[in-house]
C-alpha cells in the first residue's frame, strides 16, 4: 500500500511540462497551467491570453487620437513599440508561471534570434527586437517581489514580513508595505467615513468622466496605469467589494484607518496582500479621483474634507502624485536597509552586476512609478554597501 502511494505523493512534485523557446515566441501560443491559460497584462488590468490577442489592442491604441497634431506618425510608432515591448515582457515575467522566463534566459541570443526567424505567423514591426530587449534585460536582473524564487529578492519586497516590526515615524509596522499604505490615510479618518465616501462614489455615473481622461493623449499616456486603475475600481462591483471588506475583518466604524494598520497587540492583523488590495487600492482610488477631478467638482471638495487632497505625515502635507511623497520611500528604506543589520546584509549580498528590478504584470503605481522605485532600490544597495565598508 505504501509503495502504491509513493507515485501519487511524488506526482505533485514533478515539474510542469516545459514551454519551448519556439512556443514562447509564437504569437498564438497560450501558456497553460493547471489546464487554464496563464494571462498577462498591459497597465496591470488589460489582460490577454496570447501575444496574438495583444496585436489588435496595440493597433486600436495607436489610432485613438487621429486628429491630434501632437500625436503624429512618429509618436504612434514609438507608442506601438512601447506597448509591444511591455506586452512581451509581461508575457515572459509572469506572476503565475516561471517557465517563460526560465526558457528565455536559458537560451542564447543567437538561439532566440533563430527561433524568431522561424515564426510563420504575422507579427508587428519590432517584434523580434522586443524579445531580444527583454532577454538582455532579464539575463542581468532579478525581480524583487514577494513570491520570487530567489530568497534575497523576496526579502527586498515591501511585502516582506518583519517579525520584530519596523519603527517608522513614531509607530511600529509589520512591514514597509503596511506603513506605505497606512500613511495614505489622514490620522483622523475613520472606517465609517470611508464607507460614506464609497457610497458617494457608488451614486455617480463614471462613464463620461473616464472618457474625458481618455480623450487627451497628453493626459492619458503619462497616467495610463492610473486611468486604467480608475476604470477597474470605479465599477459598481468593485465599489461594493470595498464596502464588503470594510464590513468585515472585525472592523468597527469608529476605527481610525491609519492606526489599525499599525502593529497592535496581534501582529499581522492585515497581510501585506490585504494592505495592497484593500487599504492601498482604496486610498489610491480616493486620491486619484481627487487628483483628476475638476477644481469646481463638488466631489473634490468632499474628498478634501476627508484629507484625500494629499498625504499627511507629522507636520508635512505631500501631494499624492509628487516627488515629495515618492522620496518618502527612500526615507523608510534607509531604516530597513541601513539601520537593520539583517536587511542591510541581504541587499548587500546581491552582486552589483545584477540589477534589482520590480516587474509585476506590467503594473505600475501612480504614487511611485516603477522606474523610480527601481532606481531607489538600486541606490539603497549602493548605500548599504558603503555602510558595510
Amino acid at each position: 500500500m505504501l509503495l502504491a502511494l509513493v507515485p501519487l505523493a511524488l506526482s505533485g512534485l514533478l515539474p510542469a511540462e516545459d514551454v519551448s523557446l519556439q512556443a514562447i515566441v509564437t504569437p498564438s501560443t497560450m501558456v497553460l497551467k493547471d489546464g487554464r491559460p496563464v494571462t498577462f497584462a498591459i497597465h496591470g488590468f488589460i489582460e490577454f491570453r496570447s501575444l496574438a490577442e495583444l496585436f489588435p489592442y496595440i493597433d486600436s491604441q495607436t489610432q485613438r487620437w487621429p486628429d491630434r497634431a501632437d500625436f503624429g506618425k512618429a509618436q504612434r510608432e514609438a507608442f506601438a513599440h512601447e506597448l509591444l515591448r511591455r506586452g512581451v515582457e509581461s508575457r515572459i515575467i509572469s506572476m503565475a508561471d516561471e517557465r517563460p522566463l526560465e526558457t528565455l534566459v536559458t537560451h542564447t541570443r543567437e538561439e532566440l534570434s533563430q527561433a524568431l526567424a522561424r515564426v510563420k505567423e504575422s507579427v508587428p514591426h519590432g517584434y523580434a527586437e522586443a524579445f531580444l530587449e527583454v532577454q538582455e534585460k532579464w539575463k542581468h536582473s532579478i525581480n524583487c517581489w514577494s513570491a520570487s524564487p530567489s530568497i534575497p529578492a523576496r526579502v527586498l519586497s515591501n511585502w516582506y514580513p518583519i517579525e520584530e516590526g519596523i519603527q517608522l515615524y513614531g509607530a511600529t509596522y509589520d512591514s514597509t508595505e503596511h506603513f506605505w499604505q497606512g500613511v495614505k490615510y489622514h490620522p483622523d479618518v475613520t472606517v465609517a467615513q470611508l464607507k460614506e465616501l464609497l457610497a458617494v462614489l457608488e451614486r455617480k455615473e463614471w462613464g463620461r468622466w473616464l472618457a474625458s481622461l481618455d480623450a487627451d493623449p497628453n493626459l492619458y499616456l503619462p497616467n495610463a496605469y492610473a486611468v486604467e486603475f480608475l476604470r477597474h475600481n470605479l465599477t459598481q462591483e468593485r465599489l461594493l467589494w470595498f464596502q464588503n471588506q470594510l464590513a468585515g475583518h472585525g472592523l468597527q466604524d469608529g476605527d481610525h484607518a491609519r492606526m489599525i494598520q499599525q502593529l497592535q497587540a496581534t501582529p499581522f492583523r492585515f497581510s501585506a496582500f490585504e494592505e495592497k488590495v484593500l487599504w492601498g487600492d482604496l486610498a489610491d482610488l480616493f486620491h486619484l479621483v481627487y487628483v483628476f477631478s475638476a477644481s469646481d467638482d463638488p466631489l473634490r471638495a468632499t474628498l478634501a474634507d476627508r484629507h484625500f487632497d494629499g498625504v499627511y505625515l507629522s507636520e508635512r502635507k505631500m501631494g499624492f502624485i509628487s516627488e515629495d511623497f515618492r522620496s518618502l520611500m527612500l526615507e523608510i528604506w534607509r531604516v530597513k536597509y541601513l539601520q537593520m543589520p539583517r536587511f542591510r546584509e541581504v541587499i548587500s549580498s546581491i552582486p552589483k552586476e545584477i540589477r534589482l528590478e520590480h516587474f509585476l504584470n506590467d503594473g505600475d503605481s501612480p504614487d511611485i512609478p516603477i522606474p523610480i522605485y527601481v532606481g531607489y532600490l538600486n541606490q539603497m544597495r549602493e548605500l548599504a554597501l558603503a555602510a558595510g565598508r
